[in-house]
């Protein structure tokens, strides 16, 4: 490997270590329902988000449940020592993508046959930590009046 490409790596090693995410490839529900769910937790508090994903009714609430939990393990891994009532964590990003679709037939009338798409969806969610945000503003600010 090249330097260039290794000092890319090592660069894009470096700023992975403040990502706390987690991904749900292949989730069998269609985007358009998991989506709902998604918008009702995306910028909130983690407490908050876990609350509202446990009570809520919807099948794709669980799975976000699920993998919000996950998001949080990896902030845990990668903080150790720190307490997760300090970090102050939220959802800083959650977006839902289309998976793949299997195409089934259903019989129709006079001998046809309607196309069936059972969709899937892949979920990614991102975490971000509100006292990490402040200080790094605070750092911006500082270095501006300098």
């Amino acid at each position: 490997m090249g330097a260039r490409k290794r000092l890319a790596a090592e660069a894009r090693k470096e700023a992975m270590k403040n990502v706390y995410m987690a991904r749900l490839v292949d989730n069998p529900t269609s985007p358009r329902k998991t989506r709902i769910m998604a918008d009702v937790i995306r910028g909130k508090d983690v407490d908050y988000a876990l609350n509202v994903l446990k009570y809520s009714r919807r099948e794709a609430a669980e799975k976000l449940l699920k993998l919000l939990k996950s998001a949080i393990a990896n902030w845990q891994v990668k903080n150790e020592g720190a307490r997760l009532e300090d970090a102050n964590l939220y959802v800083k990003t959650i977006f839902v993508d289309g998976g793949r679709m299997l195409k089934r037939i259903r019989t129709a009338p006079q001998g046809r046959a309607n196309r069936i798409r059972k969709r899937s969806n892949h979920v990614t969610i991102i975490l971000g930590s509100r006292n990490a945000e402040t200080e790094i503003n605070n750092n911006i600010n500082n270095e501006e009046e300098k």
